[in-house]
């Protein structure tokens, strides 16, 4: 589910992590680092869609509340619940795999009571949805647009919602652009994750791979980059920069598959969206530098990627 990028995101953030740690990192630990990181992404993204789902069955437990008044009006007898059958939702409730991380993360303990059901009276207050439920049929357009409004609408620009979540979730700010794409991609095939390990095998080796070759090849690397730095101040080159040259340096050398324009473009968007003003220059004037003098050295070789998932 997550794309390459985001891979180098959570490599970049790994390295990050273990160049600003004191004493000596053990055997073993970057990768530690990395899986956590990963983990951190499964729950969110078990979070959001627990949260859409307890947002659409909210209207049962809103159904049952009105009709126990002591003097229930008509309309309190007759909420309409239709949206608690919707096809979509319970093809997520369904699964073995959503309910296991679910109960694995414990959601049910962080979920705000309050904010749910605000979240819900919103819904059911909205345009959209009246138009959903008037409608007596099922369509699958429909079921999944309901639950698309839920959370691009009513859950996203929510500030009390996005409050909650950087509450309970570190990564929320990281994460933010990849979850919104998770999620949606989700909503529209929701058997295309079984809420498992969050990269497929090929991805998490690509993960391991980036790590441990920026890890081992430091030395070679930073020999490629250094005499570029002549004409810039060495010591205030924002260590975060420095890990996006390794990183690009190593796929120049070390991934046979990834076209080098699409790593040089990867690098400068990265250090441009996490770094500092100037990265993305600076990144983009290196390692442009570097790749020629490299092309020249004939020391970079690249497999025909034609059949490349990136």
């Amino acid at each position: 589910m997550i794309s390459r990028r985001n891979i180098r995101v959570k490599v970049m953030q790994t390295l990050y992590t273990i160049d600003s740690m004191s004493g000596e990192v053990k055997p073993g630990e970057p990768l530690v680092i990395l899986n956590k990181k990963l983990d951190l992404s499964r729950h969110l993204f078990t979070y959001l869609t627990y949260f859409i789902t307890e947002v659409a069955r909210y209207s049962e437990t809103s159904a049952k509340h009105r009709a126990s008044k002591n003097l229930p009006s008509q309309a309190d007898l007759t909420v309409n619940t239709k949206i608690a059958g919707n096809e979509v939702l319970w093809k997520i409730l369904e699964q073995p795999g959503f309910n296991a991380a679910v109960n694995e993360f414990k959601l049910k303990h962080i979920i705000d009571a309050e904010l749910l059901k605000k979240i819900y009276l919103q819904l059911a207050a909205s345009e959209e949805y009246k138009e959903y439920i008037e409608v007596q049929a099922r369509d699958k357009k429909s079921e999944k647009e309901i639950l698309e409004y839920i959370f691009g609408t009513l859950l996203l620009p929510n500030e009390d919602f996005i409050s909650h979540l950087e509450e309970y979730f570190i990564n929320w700010d990281d994460d933010a652009e990849m979850m919104e794409q998770l999620v949606l991609n989700f909503l529209q095939k929701p058997n295309s994750y079984d809420f498992g390990p969050i990269l497929s095998k090929e991805k998490l080796e690509f993960a391991k791979s980036l790590l441990q070759t920026t890890l081992e090849k430091s030395e070679v690397t930073l020999e490629l980059i250094k005499p570029k730095l002549k004409n810039w101040d060495a010591d205030r080159i924002a260590a975060l920069d420095l890990i996006i040259l390794q990183m690009g340096v190593c796929e120049f050398l070390f991934f046979e598959t990834i076209p080098t324009k699409v790593t040089i473009n990867e690098y400068i968007d990265l250090a441009k969206e996490y770094s500092t003003v100037q990265s993305g220059q600076f990144v983009n004037g290196l390692l442009d530098n570097i790749h020629k003098e490299l092309t020249q050295e004939n020391k970079i070789h690249k497999k025909s990627h034609k059949n490349s998932t990136l």
